[in-house]
C-alpha cells in the first residue's frame, strides 16, 4: 500500500455542510447526526461545552476574555481534541462513521490546517440567495433559541457579510468535483432529501455501506 493511500485512510471521512447564517447547515447537520453512520460536529457545539479547566480551555480564554478571536490554529486544536475526545469515548467510530462538519473550516487557513485529518468527500453548500429570507429566518431562531445577539439587523448583516467576504472562499479551495449546490429555499425536508440522494449515490458511501452491512 503507498504512503499516499494510508494517510488518506488515517484521516476523517467527512461531509461538509457550507451555507450563510440562517441557510439551515446547523439543522440538516442535526438530522444526519441522527442517523447510523453520521457523526454531528458544530464548531459552535465545541465552544459551548469547552472545559475551560484544561490546557486548550484556558488557551481559548486568554482570547475570548480579552474580546480577541481566536487564531486559526487554536480553534482547530480545539475541534481536534473534541472529536478525538468522541473517538476515545465510541461515540464516533471513524472506522465506519462518516464526519459532518458544519461551522468549520470558516476560511482557508483552517481549512488547509482541517485538511491534515480529514479527507473531506463532498461539500454541501446550502444556497439561499434571497437574503431577506436569510434574516427572517435568524430573526426567527434567535426569538425561538432566546439569542437576542441574532435580533438586530446590524449584527445580522455583519454576519451574512463577513460570511460573504471570507468563508465563501473556501468553495475555491476544494474541487467543484466534490461540490453539491443545493437550494436551501426549500423546506428543510427537501433539503436533507437532497442531501441523502446525493451522500448515497456516492461511491465512497456505497462501498463502505457494503463492507458494513
Amino acid at each position: 500500500m503507498s504512503e499516499e493511500k494510508k494517510e488518506r485512510q488515517s484521516k476523517y471521512q467527512t461531509f461538509l455542510i457550507f451555507g450563510a447564517p440562517g441557510s439551515g447547515k446547523g439543522t440538516q447537520g442535526r438530522i444526519l447526526g441522527q442517523v447510523p453512520r453520521f457523526y454531528h460536529c458544530a464548531c459552535g457545539d465545541v465552544f459551548r461545552s469547552l472545559d475551560t479547566r484544561t490546557e486548550i480551555g484556558q488557551e481559548f480564554v486568554q482570547y475570548s476574555s480579552r474580546g480577541e478571536l481566536v487564531p486559526d490554529d487554536v480553534t482547530v486544536k480545539l475541534w481536534r481534541a473534541a472529536v478525538e475526545a468522541k473517538v476515545t469515548s465510541n461515540a464516533f467510530k471513524p472506522d465506519i462513521d462518516f464526519l459532518v462538519l458544519d461551522g468549520i473550516p470558516r476560511n482557508v487557513e483552517q481549512a488547509r490546517l482541517i485538511d491534515e485529518h480529514c479527507e473531506v468527500v463532498q461539500i454541501f453548500h446550502l444556497s439561499c440567495p434571497d437574503r431577506s429570507e436569510l434574516m427572517r429566518r435568524i430573526r426567527k431562531r434567535s426569538i425561538k433559541e432566546n439569542r437576542l445577539d441574532d435580533a438586530t439587523d446590524d449584527v445580522i448583516q455583519n454576519r451574512i457579510h463577513q460570511y460573504e467576504q471570507e468563508t465563501k472562499k473556501l468553495l475555491d479551495h476544494y474541487s467543484a468535483e466534490i461540490l453539491t449546490n443545493i437550494n436551501a429555499q426549500q423546506s428543510p425536508i427537501k433539503v436533507l432529501q437532497d442531501i441523502i440522494y446525493t451522500v448515497t449515490s456516492l461511491r465512497v458511501w456505497q462501498k463502505t455501506s457494503d463492507e458494513v452491512y
